[in-house]
């Protein structure tokens, strides 16, 4: 953030220097309006280009976020599929355990 600033004085530092020059310049009015149009192309084919530059920029970290997005969002899901898988293990497991506790009883009932 503290870049930024410093830039937009830099450049609002060299406007300014670029404006006093030229009113002090020793040059024709015609002169002067040509190297200031001139000027302010330069500096209009300058913001496009950093603009451009700026969109590639977001645009790669736009796609690296959706790609650790994605990432954590499989290794999510296979997280959740396994603890599943042990939950309906670990459940199997108890339905049979109690089964097997269950049938001594009903056979000794038997018995008497």
């Amino acid at each position: 953030m503290a870049d930024d600033n410093k830039v937009s004085y830099f450049f609002l530092g060299l406007g300014l220097g670029v404006a006093a020059g030229l009113l002090l310049a020793p040059q024709s009015g015609e002169e002067t309006r040509n190297l200031l149009k001139n000027r302010a192309d330069e500096g209009k084919d300058y913001l496009k280009r950093r603009g451009g530059e700026l969109r590639e920029t977001a645009a790669d970290a736009v796609e690296r976020g959706k790609t650790v997005m994605n990432d954590a969002v499989e290794k999510g899901r296979t997280v959740v599929s396994r603890q599943r898988d042990q939950v309906a293990a670990a459940v199997e497991a108890g339905k049979q355990a109690y089964r097997e506790a269950m049938k001594p009883t009903v056979e000794g009932a038997e018995g008497i």
